[in-house]
């Protein structure tokens, strides 16, 4: 399904091919012979989403820009990346031949340099820098810039990695302090409903029973 959202609407090249119940939203462009597959959810929010020559998001990947807190963080993904099945990108930049496997996520203002592989179930956190070819493990999470991968089952040293991302500021505006979470989750959902509000107004401009 396309739908125009906020005033823009996707732009898929001719020689693409996205599956019927994929859903592309607002400004979204699908290059040369990309494949956006079955369950698939692209959606611009009042930024944008571009997917680049031949590459490839699987089936039910999630790729969500956002405009939050009025700094635009668009969600790009260079030419020859492979996005797997349930992968999550937000607002981040992948560069080409990257390889992003089943159930991993990239959080907002992170980019992974080219020839990277971010493993099954790996997270890349906001504002991290993966580095050109770098394998990021299984369930890992890769942190900071320089970059740190850390195992999930270190809670302290998590938390504080976590903490020193400004991951509330990068992908929500949110300046809420670290301890008063209540007050963060408060604001991140206010933001939220904010920014959806918007697609109170989107325009269906193809279904997917009129694809094709």
């Amino acid at each position: 399904m396309l739908l125009r959202h906020r005033g823009r609407e996707p732009t898929v090249d001719p020689s693409a091919f996205v599956a019927p119940t994929a859903t592309l939203v607002g400004d979204v462009r699908i290059g040369p012979r990309a494949r956006v597959m079955y369950g698939a959810v692209l959606d611009a929010e009042a930024s944008q989403v571009e997917v680049g020559e031949c590459a490839i998001v699987c089936d039910h990947a999630v790729l969500r820009a956002t405009a939050a807190g009025g700094t635009s963080r668009p969600v790009v993904l260079a030419d020859h990346v492979f996005v797997g099945p349930h992968a999550t990108l937000l607002g981040c930049h992948v560069g080409r031949c990257v390889y992003v496997a089943t159930g991993a996520t990239v959080l907002h203002a992170a980019r992974v340099g080219a020839g990277g592989s971010i493993a099954v179930g790996a997270l890349v956190h906001a504002g991290a820098v993966v580095p050109d070819e770098l394998f990021v493990p299984p369930s890992m999470i890769a942190v900071g810039d320089p970059v740190r991968i850390l195992p999930p089952d270190d809670p302290e040293a998590l938390g504080e990695a976590v903490r020193s991302t400004g991951f509330a500021r990068l992908a929500f505006g949110v300046e809420a302090i670290w301890e008063d979470r209540v007050a963060r989750y408060e604001q991140t959902a206010e933001m939220r409903s904010r920014e959806f509000a918007a697609h109170a107004d989107d325009v269906v401009l193809l279904r997917g029973d009129e694809a094709g």
